[in-house]
């Protein structure tokens, strides 16, 4: 499957991808605080208010929706022809060449997708991931997209890199390629 533009001329492979949180993961974890602020509200609202409390509380939820609704906004990833360019709390570029495998770990019922690299650096990436309520219907897609983008701009002399070496009192790890499907 490739990635195509639907552009007027016709169809023309893009230059770039871009995956982000999704609207509904970015709103959820505020959801609990706006529920506790209406009851907050709504409870004291019985006897007299202190003349800067509406103003205050009002203000603070404001602030606390618009960096909710922004912040997730930023991490994820680019996909470009040359590398990856991770975006967690730092931003990072992996060129595709030093990638050993892509794949998706389950990590408290949220699903999320990890690039592995040479070095033996595992990069789990925030976005795109899945989960409850946290639900992200073109998870398998993006994912989809990804491996392929992988495959493609890896490069013809890519090798995937040797398993690191075993301890002294471990058995030797198998001679195969340690992100190859099991046998």
């Amino acid at each position: 499957m490739a990635v195509v533009d639907r552009s007027p001329e016709g169809t023309r492979p893009r230059d770039k991808v871009r995956y982000c949180a999704t609207v509904w993961q970015r709103i959820t974890p505020v959801l609990p605080l706006a529920v506790l602020n209406m009851a907050l509200i709504i409870t004291s609202s019985n006897g007299t208010w202190p003349p800067d409390t509406v103003s205050t509380l009002l203000m603070l939820w404001i602030g606390v929706l618009i960096l909710g609704g922004l912040l997730p906004s930023y991490f994820g990833i680019t996909l470009t022809p040359s590398a990856a360019v991770v975006r967690n709390m730092r931003r990072r570029t992996i060129p595709w060449a030093d990638i050993q495998g892509i794949q998706i770990e389950s990590v408290m019922g949220t699903r999320m997708i990890v690039l592995y690299e040479a070095n033996g650096r595992r990069t789990r990436l925030r976005a795109p991931s899945t989960g409850f309520l946290a639900w992200d219907g073109r998870f398998e897609e993006k994912f989809h997209v990804m491996g392929q983008w992988w495959l493609t701009h890896r490069g013809p002399d890519w090798t995937p890199a040797p398993p690191p070496p075993a301890w002294w009192n471990t058995p030797p790890t198998p001679a195969r390629d340690p992100f190859a499907p099991p046998q």
